[in-house]
């Protein structure tokens, strides 16, 4: 797995040994990414990123390499954390991340160095209806800025309900997989 776009492209992320962490496939990462830019007046450049259930923490690190300002990594799982964390380091990314070892269905206040979330990932495991409550409480605990952009990742055998604080600007699917972006309407 590798960097996309960008000032690290082509560099090699680690990944999991195993089947704990899911990481999101470089043909789904670039189509996401190529999404986001048809939305983005000035592409990633000075945007706050929120990857949720962040597992190696790939697409906060790849918009970091797209020129983000900041990327806040999320992920409940102790290995996890730890590959996320070597991640950053191996990108000299340290300055730039957050990295939060938390439940993203109950996230909290977003930590006070950063501000509200321009773009949020979410890439929860498969099968487990969590994007919902993950989304309540993004909103419940203001991580959001205005018109932030979701990009969520399922399975495709999954459904999702937009709720009234969202609309739904695209949705695809690759194969096994249903990509759905979402704008905050607030």
């Amino acid at each position: 797995m590798r960097i996309i776009g960008g000032k690290n492209s082509g560099r090699k992320l680690l990944v999991p040994k195993g089947s704990t962490i899911r990481p999101t496939s470089d043909r789904i990462r670039e189509s996401v990414f190529d999404i986001l830019n048809s939305y983005l007046e000035h592409g990633f450049y000075d945007k706050v990123v929120a990857d949720l259930f962040a597992g190696t923490g790939a697409l906060g690190i790849e918009a970091l390499s797209r020129g983000a300002h900041s990327a806040i990594l999320v992920d409940n799982q102790p290995e996890a954390i730890k590959l996320i964390q070597k991640n950053v380091q191996i990108f000299n990314e340290e300055k730039n991340t957050f990295v939060l070892k938390r439940d993203a269905t109950r996230i909290g206040s977003i930590p006070n160095s950063h501000l509200n979330a321009n773009i949020v990932f979410l890439d929860p495991p498969y099968g487990k209806n969590l994007i919902t409550t993950a989304l309540k409480s993004l909103i419940d605990n203001e991580w959001l800025a205005r018109d932030a952009l979701c990009v969520i990742e399922m399975s495709a055998k999954e459904t999702f309900n937009c709720s009234a604080e969202f609309e739904r600007v695209d949705e695809r699917r690759y194969g096994r997989t249903m990509i759905y972006t979402i704008k905050f309407k607030r």
